[in-house]
């Protein structure tokens, strides 16, 4: 950050609103703000751009090169400074593995991976700065230090973090590859509703923003958005009160990883998760289906039902592939139960 950004922001954490002239017509957003808010940087205002503190006549903006229309009223919010760098915590953790490369780590449902808005403080990063020290590799920025990739934060499971540079670019590498020519495995534990019609599939449907609700994903058309492909295996059915299923518990196979990949693909071929509060709030009168158990523990579950129990890969300095295996954790564990016999 710039310091003409931090002695800006020391005084304004406010909103403030432009109206777009004729002679602005056309105009690309960054160009228009860079003009109109001088105190701030170029970077800083592409930032805000891409987090959505940007709107255009209510409607949120997160393309810096949006062409501008005469008339339009611009609003830009602008967030309260927050520290540089996470402070270390002494969070619990519970680590499957460590040496002096990396870590893996079984998260707990609840946890946020970094600080973000909302979130400074309390985060994975918050415990490994305890635990790791200055070790942790420095690609990921003051705020990622050696994470890799992410888990939601009411998802729970496997998740490795790196504690150098060398590390977290070989393991990057092979998320980037997506395993396809290596040994990366991910694969979760997921609870949907209905069942569906294959006990075997894939979801290939590229994934982008949702042009309505900035903090959601969305299946668009091919050729927009980003590849994104999961594969599933139904494990187990549920019967609701009349005897007719009404519950899958499935595994899921990454082959990309994309935010909010599986919990938006299972919703995109009519199945969300059961307890996710994003994709299928529309679902929450199935609870109306189980018997009286099933419905309350299911109404009492307070997130997605979502694990990451499998996560395997090539170690970035010996090249020994590893696999690590998560258990369902009791909340999960307790919910499967009070679903009931699976059906044969």
């Amino acid at each position: 950050m710039h310091e003409s950004d931090e002695a800006f922001l020391g005084a304004e954490s406010d909103l403030l609103s432009f109206t777009v002239t004729d002679e602005k017509q056309g105009e690309r957003l960054d160009r228009f703000l860079a003009t109109s808010i001088p105190e701030l940087s170029r970077t800083r205002l592409k930032s805000l751009v891409l987090d959505g503190q940007v709107t255009m006549d209510g409607a949120p903006i997160d393309d810096p090169g949006q062409k501008l229309r005469a008339g339009a009223v611009l609003t830009l919010r602008l967030p309260e400074a927050e520290p540089a760098e996470p402070l270390a915590e002494n969070i619990p953790l519970t680590i499957v593995y460590e040496d002096d490369d990396l870590v893996v780590i079984d998260k707990p449902a609840g946890l946020v991976v970094h600080p973000a808005s909302g979130h400074q403080t309390g985060t994975l990063v918050n415990a490994l700065l305890a635990h790791c020290g200055a070790s942790l590799s420095g690609i990921g920025g003051v705020k990622r230090p050696g994470i890799v990739h992410r888990l939601d934060k009411d998802t729970s499971g496997l998740l490795v973090v790196a504690k150098n540079d060398r590390t977290h670019q070989g393991l990057a590498a092979q998320f980037a590859d997506h395993g396809r020519t290596g040994p990366l495995v991910r694969t979760y534990s997921a609870l949907l509703w209905g069942v569906p019609d294959r006990k075997s599939g894939t979801v290939d449907a590229p994934l982008d923003r949702s042009s309505t609700h900035r903090d959601r994903m969305a299946v668009v058309r091919p050729g927009r958005g980003r590849e994104a492909v999961t594969h599933y295996s139904i494990e187990a059915r549920f019967a609701g009160e009349a005897g007719a299923p009404v519950a899958a518990l499935v595994a899921c196979q990454l082959e990309t990883g994309r935010t909010h990949q599986i919990r938006v693909h299972m919703a995109h071929i009519g199945h969300p998760l059961i307890g996710d509060p994003v994709y299928g709030t529309g679902f929450k009168t199935k609870s109306g289906l189980l018997g009286q158990r099933a419905k309350a523990a299911v109404e009492s579950f307070s997130r997605q039902a979502l694990h990451a129990r499998e996560l395997g890969f090539a170690h970035p300095r010996s090249g020994e592939e590893l696999l690590f295996e998560s258990p369902l954790p009791p909340d999960f564990e307790a919910l499967i139960a009070d679903l009931g016999s699976p059906l044969a």
